[in-house]
C-alpha cells in the first residue's frame, strides 16, 4: 500500500468499460473513484459511529481532477487507494490512486473536492464538529 493510504478496494475492469483497443474509457476513471469513495465510507464505519449526524450530512462533488498516467485494459485488476487529504470548513478533499492490482504501478490519480451541502437551500454548510473529529482519526 502506498504511503498515507490505509484503505484500498479492488475490482476488475469489465468489458463494458473498454473501447475497441480494450483500453478503459477515460470517463470510467471517475466511476472508479465513485466506487472507491463509497467503499471508503463503508470501511470507515462512520455511519455506525455517528448515526443521524452522518446520515443527515450531504457531500456533493464540487471538483474532480484525474491525472492519467497509463491505461488500464480489459481484465486488469484495479486497486483503488483512498484517503482524506484535507478537511476544510465546508469541504473536504479526497485523494486517490488507481493502481494495477498485480504490479502495484499507479495508473491514475484522482483528487475530488466534496462540499457539505444544506439540502433545503443547496448552499454550502459547515462540516459538523463530530464528523470533523471522526475524519481526523482516519
Amino acid at each position: 500500500m502506498s504511503d498515507g493510504f490505509a484503505f484500498s478496494t479492488r475490482f476488475r475492469v469489465r468489458y463494458a468499460e473498454i473501447d475497441g483497443q480494450k483500453v478503459v474509457f477515460n470517463s470510467r476513471y471517475l466511476e472508479y473513484a465513485d466506487v472507491a469513495s463509497t467503499d471508503f465510507w463503508d470501511w470507515t464505519g462512520i455511519e455506525a459511529a455517528l448515526g443521524d449526524v452522518w446520515r443527515h450530512t450531504e457531500f456533493h462533488v464540487r471538483r474532480a481532477e484525474v491525472d492519467y498516467l497509463r491505461p488500464f485494459v480489459w481484465g486488469d485488476t484495479v486497486e483503488a487507494r483512498v484517503r482524506i487529504a484535507r478537511i476544510g470548513g465546508t469541504s473536504l478533499t479526497m485523494a486517490m490512486e488507481l493502481a494495477h492490482g498485480d504490479t502495484g504501478a499507479c495508473h491514475a490519480t484522482v483528487t475530488m473536492v466534496l462540499v457539505n451541502v444544506h439540502l433545503p437551500t443547496g448552499r454550502p454548510a459547515t462540516i459538523p464538529d463530530t464528523i470533523r473529529a471522526f475524519l481526523a482519526t482516519l
